[in-house]
């Protein structure tokens, strides 16, 4: 079951925000710590309170969270920029628990993702996804993502 997370959800919340930074640092030792998480219990709290922001928890039957969903919709009016105007849903994360994979549970939450940006009068659905996490290119690939622009960078050491 996919349903909007609680304050009483933030440690375990916090186990999977753990799960993804180990990813992002092994692939990027460079870039991201060994340990620890983007948000404070208290920061994760105002983003769970927030009503610009979504947070959703996949729960299985026994009522353990085996993923989580950051949506946040993006909007560009027609006096911000030169582009046109639209909305968009962004997936700011999706995790699912290292021990759940291959049960497409992260397919499932993408899933909702989309449902959820239609409901919402999204144009588009976008993420971003680190060029070394290969397991997570091929499966946003695997389920029609494509590229939508490359950020380059140069090391300055």
């Amino acid at each position: 079951m996919i349903r909007l997370a609680k304050v009483e959800d933030i440690p375990r919340l916090q186990e999977l925000l753990e799960q993804i930074l180990i990813v992002h640092h092994q692939a990027r030792p460079d870039v991201f710590k060994a340990k620890g998480s983007k948000f404070t219990d208290k920061e994760l709290e105002a983003v769970i309170g927030d009503a610009n922001k979504s947070v959703f928890v996949y729960e299985d039957e026994t009522g353990m969270i085996l993923g989580h969903l950051f949506l946040m919709i993006k909007e560009v009016s027609e006096n911000d920029s030169p582009q046109k105007p639209v909305k968009t849903l962004f997936i700011d994360d999706l995790c699912v628990d290292k021990d759940a994979r291959g049960q497409k549970l992260g397919e499932k939450l993408y899933h909702f993702a989309l449902d959820y940006a239609k409901e919402k009068g999204c144009y588009n659905v976008t993420l971003h996804v680190w060029n070394d996490n290969a397991g997570a290119l091929r499966f946003y690939e695997c389920l029609g993502m494509k590229p939508r622009y490359t950020e380059m960078e140069t090391i300055l050491k």
